[in-house]
């Protein structure tokens, strides 16, 4: 099917080539040039400007894939709406809030297209393995683009379209924080063994073991593994660890429900530490496991 695709970073450009190479026609747009001639070069065709996005689909909807930033999707859907005819699907596949989403989605059905939420997840290993996409929005509009849904999950992702608006988000946002509390848990173990009763532990030796049908065998566990057995003092790594807002936003949620979250809310508060300076062995290696799940810099 004819997509386009606005926002061509890490995840964006993987979503864009695993497409292209997969019989879809991928139109390309991105603020700069350099990555729009990447997505060519894997069989998009370049749109540089919105209008050329527009253009690419003639008289027929739009159908918009858009991988931004949070922090601009308020002014990316507006500066979209002005353009894209009615009938129109954008598709939001970032991380943002689903309570934002979810009044973004009806200013887009006041102008007669439809929103659709993806949270979607893979990191730099979804163009490989398959993305996990959690799916909100229009039934009629999840039809249209069920094609795309398909070719991003295989070989070994999934989608699953959880209900009205938001609620993809919603899946996502709380997907993303259980992540910030396993990612702890394991840094902390780490450091445990590196600091801890006995010496010269061999880290990245008992990564090997716990991941051979242990309790708690698991990709976050992989690549905690081959995080040490690269750098086993993760020398160079200054410890800093980003929040993506999500682990925020669950929390926020959470006490509006009135429910606890304590090992979320601890995971959160250590990397709020951690941007002040509060750094150790545990913080350095969620900063390492953020760079082999996702590709983020492992210093600030």
């Amino acid at each position: 099917m004819k997509i386009a695709i606005a926002g061509l970073g890490r995840m964006g450009m993987q979503i864009s080539r695993k497409l292209s190479e997969n019989g879809h026609q991928v139109i390309a747009h991105n603020r700069s040039q350099g990555p729009i001639d990447e997505a060519v070069s894997y069989g998009a065709t370049a749109a540089p400007t919105p209008q050329d996005v527009v253009a690419a689909f003639g008289d027929e909807p739009v159908v918009l894939w858009i991988m931004l930033p949070a922090d601009i999707m308020d002014d990316t859907i507006n500066d979209w709406l002005k353009l894209v005819p009615k009938g129109s699907t954008l598709v939001d596949g970032g991380n943002s809030d689903f309570r934002l989403t979810q009044k973004r989605a009806e200013l887009v059905a006041s102008q007669g297209s439809i929103l659709l939420d993806v949270g979607t997840s893979g990191g730099v290993w979804g163009y490989q393995n398959g993305f996990s996409m959690m799916v909100g929005g229009d039934k009629a509009g999840v039809a249209v683009i069920e094609p795309v849904l398909k070719t991003l999950s295989q070989p070994e992702g999934a989608y699953f379209h959880f209900g009205p608006s938001g609620s993809g988000h919603y899946v996502k946002m709380v997907h993303n924080a259980v992540e910030y509390g396993m990612m702890e848990s394991l840094a902390e173990g780490y450091r445990m063994l590196n600091e801890g009763a006995y010496k010269d532990i061999d880290l990245a030796a008992a990564g090997n073991v716990w991941q051979h049908h242990s309790v708690v065998t698991s990709w976050l566990n992989e690549l905690c593994q081959s995080a040490l057995a690269e750098n086993p003092t993760l020398e160079g790594i200054d410890g800093f660890v980003a929040e993506s807002g999500e682990a925020r936003w669950t929390l926020e949620t959470a006490k509006d429900l009135g429910i606890p979250l304590p090992a979320i809310q601890t995971s959160f508060d250590v990397r709020l530490a951690s941007q002040k300076g509060e750094t150790n062995f545990a913080t350095k290696l969620l900063a390492a496991m953020r760079n082999k799940f996702g590709g983020h810099e492992l210093n600030k």
